[in-house]
């Protein structure tokens, strides 16, 4: 970015627009009463700002939209795919790379072979479709990241880091034969979209190496991951973030993606190893559920979309925009007063509900309070990460609450101007107002797996106190 840029403007003009609608507040109270209470249900035209999430919500570029032009369709071999093989090896430097629609069909087919009844995933965070898949296998899924980065409030460079020792301590308690592999996220989406240092990396390889544990690299935000390594972690200034990148997925075993992400794409995902065995398990299980191994489910088009999108993720000064304009939102809403993870990730604010909504119980879903509230108020649609999403139930059907009750606002890449975001910053003064309330919403329907998506709530009688 230029010295001479001093005011953060978007390192890119508007070529085509979208009209949003503008709703009143008695009409979004009504839409989502009907939805159950659930902005996963709600019509996409009911929404005016939405940070649901950063998967396949971006802009694509006028050289992406030129590539689709260009597509080759071919069932087999097509050049599309010779040009999306090309830039994943460059960049991951693993020989066999495999194409799915998007990320969670790459996880389902990796952990669908790694899994199984006894099986052990260890990851510094699970997502929410990656858990599932892992427990759908039987499996189980533990997270493990250091005490301190629990904390919304600690100011640590990477609090998206493993926990190293407990990382050893589960493997001398259940045996490296019954590890099915170590999932590093990167950046840590759960835990407040949270960067990992290259030498937690690093230790975290020599880890799994010295034990024969495989090491997937979940890296559907990596160039993000590799903007904070580049300006928080010594000996990396004068590396380019696409040379940090390598480095890091350089020392997975596999590299699973959502390229709705990072790869700058509305739809796309990739799955790569560096075994072979494991590579032919993956691609018959590709071919049976997803399409031939040249395309995986995705057609030309999408797969020349994303090669040029893994390339322009990479720019400089997009990167910049990207990282500082998410802190921007961040930063304002602190200095307004509300709790947010703390310090600023890549892709979203972390607005933490249990802080913000202090009086509202957890088995009332604070994190759901603060999402229904911020759409009835502002029409903006955003997403819990907190019990609703991540809670269990005893043996009693009492709720084992999450560790924190956060709500993402996840920003999509190169859609909203600096006017929107100051639009959802007025909206929380009116947020402000409502953080004495005392109740919040109780799950009336949900199912057995991901039931955030289409759970239907109802509100717990309002009151303030």
């Amino acid at each position: 970015m230029s010295e001479k840029m001093r005011t953060l403007t978007e390192p890119f003009k508007i070529k085509m627009v979208e009209p949003l609608k503008v709703t009143t507040e008695e009409y979004r109270k009504n839409v989502l009463k009907k939805a159950g209470y659930n902005p996963f249900l709600l019509s996409s035209s009911d929404v005016f700002i939405d940070f649901l999430t950063d998967s396949g919500t971006g802009a694509m570029s006028d050289k992406q939209w030129s590539g689709i032009m260009m597509g080759d369709e071919s069932y087999a071999g097509a050049r599309s795919w010779e040009h999306l093989e090309s830039v994943v090896k460059d960049l991951t430097g693993m020989p066999y790379i495999l194409p799915t629609h998007q990320g969670r069909a790459a996880e389902r087919i990796l952990y669908g072979i790694l899994g199984g009844k006894d099986k052990i995933f260890i990851s510094n965070t699970h997502f929410d479709t990656t858990r599932a898949n892992i427990e759908f296998t039987g499996a189980t899924a533990i997270d493990i990241v250091y005490d301190e980065a629990k904390n919304p409030e600690t100011d640590l460079p990477f609090k998206g880091n493993i926990h190293l020792e407990q990382l050893q301590e589960l493997i001398k308690k259940h045996g490296k034969e019954n590890i099915a592999a170590v999932v590093l996220t990167v950046t840590n989406n759960s835990s407040g979209g949270q960067p990992v240092s290259m030498a937690n990396a690093k230790a975290l390889k020599k880890i799994c190496t010295d034990n024969n544990i495989l090491l997937v690299i979940d890296g559907c935000r990596v160039a993000e991951n590799a903007y904070f390594i580049k300006h928080r972690e010594d000996g990396y200034a004068d590396k380019s973030c696409k040379e940090i990148a390598q480095e890091m997925l350089n020392l997975g075993d596999a590299f699973i993606m959502s390229a709705k992400k990072d790869g700058m794409v509305n739809m796309g995902g990739l799955l790569t190893v560096k075994d072979e065995a494991l590579s032919v398990k993956c691609k018959n299980l590709l071919i049976i559920s997803e399409g031939f191994t040249t395309y995986g489910g995705l057609s030309g088009r999408d797969m020349e979309a994303l090669a040029i999108g893994l390339t322009e993720v990479f720019d400089e000064d997009y990167l910049h925009y990207r990282i500082r304009s998410t802190a921007y939102l961040g930063e304002k809403l602190k200095a307004k007063g509300v709790p947010v993870v703390w310090p600023i990730g890549g892709h979203a604010v972390y607005v933490d509900a249990k802080q913000l909504y202090s009086n509202i119980p957890v088995d009332q879903y604070p994190g759901q309070a603060l999402v229904c509230d911020l759409y009835t108020k502002g029409g903006i649609r955003c997403v819990e990460i907190g019990s609703l999403m991540f809670g269990k139930y005893d043996d009693n059907g009492k709720l084992i609450p999450a560790t924190n009750e956060l709500v993402r606002l996840a920003i999509p890449r190169r859609v909203y101007t600096q006017s929107h975001i100051d639009y959802v910053l007025d909206i929380f003064d009116d947020i402000l107002a409502l953080k004495n309330q005392t109740t919040g919403y109780k799950i009336t329907y949900e199912p057995p797996f991901l039931r955030h998506f289409t759970a239907r709530l109802d509100k717990i009688n309002y009151s303030i106190k």
